[in-house]
């Protein structure tokens, strides 16, 4: 999902917009021939992600400039680690620092949270799972960080899959068709390998669901007793997910009603950029 040539296209576009015409200090203050060596050094504890991002941003500003990831995606460190070593040209490192920051800082927060959440529901067959709650055009970067911090992903697009949510079923409520008979209707026109999802928000729409032979059944906003009744309820017939009112203090205890999915918006629009540095060290050639 996160091809060498989609980091090159967003990096390249975040190296334009940082420095659209160069990088007038570095070009006015630094020498051509000054060498320079910089580590990624992690201020916190946390889960390294974007290690292949961080590095593009070198590599498109300077071919020249090496990048050493020190630690893979999807590892945990502690504060003072250093996380990757850049060497090369003190103009090309200078210029392409706060993009290649930005990147891994955002992203190593994503892995971070979700590693959070991860573990309190480790004990549970349930998998945390994102939504379509990223920054725009980012998505791919972060449902990378998502994945290296163990979670799983969501559909990506609505290209992917059918997900009937409650303003789709609102309007099929006012022209008076049942949610069974829109959704039987839908199967026959879809290929069969499209899976089909609805999101629910009371007891009583389960089994019209239910009916449809849908794969997913969402439990939105459900108080744990709810949940603990629509996972009876639907007793293995589908796959159930619960979403809303999910916090770190919350996860563990929806996980232990018996859901199978638990999906958290927070994972991708709260996560904080983790505090990473880079360290530089200027050296004569």
């Amino acid at each position: 999902m996160l091809s060498r040539a989609h980091i090159d296209r967003v990096v390249a576009a975040a190296l334009e917009e940082d420095a659209p015409w160069g990088d007038l200090t570095s070009q006015a203050l630094i020498p051509e021939n000054v060498v320079a060596r910089a580590d990624l050094v992690a201020r916190e504890r946390g889960v390294f992600s974007g290690g292949d991002v961080f590095a593009a941003a070198f590599r498109l500003t300077d071919p020249a400039i090496e990048v050493e990831l020190v630690v893979e995606d999807g590892e945990w460190f502690e504060p003072g680690s250093v996380l990757a070593v850049v060497t090369g040209a003190a103009r090309g490192v200078l210029t392409a620092e706060r993009v290649g920051l930005n990147f891994v800082q955002r992203m190593s927060g994503i892995a971070t949270l979700t590693g959070a959440y991860v573990a309190e529901v480790a004990h549970t067959g349930a998998r945390i799972a994102d939504t379509r709650k990223t920054t725009p055009g980012l998505r791919a970067f972060e449902r990378k960080a998502v994945r290296d911090g163990g979670g799983r992903n969501h559909r990506h697009s609505l290209s992917d899959a059918v997900m009937a949510k409650d303003n789709h079923l609102a309007v099929l409520a006012h022209k008076g068709v049942s949610p069974t008979a829109a959704l039987q209707a839908a199967k026959d026109l879809l290929p069969h390998t499209t899976h089909i999802e609805v999101e629910v928000d009371r007891l009583d729409q389960i089994e019209p669901v239910l009916a449809a032979g849908v794969g997913t059944i969402m439990l939105d906003n459900f108080t744990l007793e709810q949940l603990r009744e629509g996972v009876a309820q639907v007793a293995g017939r589908a796959t159930v997910e619960a979403s809303g009112g999910v916090s770190l203090d919350t996860v563990r205890a929806i996980a232990e009603t018996g859901v199978d999915v638990i999906s958290v918006g927070a994972l991708t629009h709260s996560a904080r950029a983790l505090d990473l540095g880079l360290d530089v060290r200027i050296d004569a050639p």
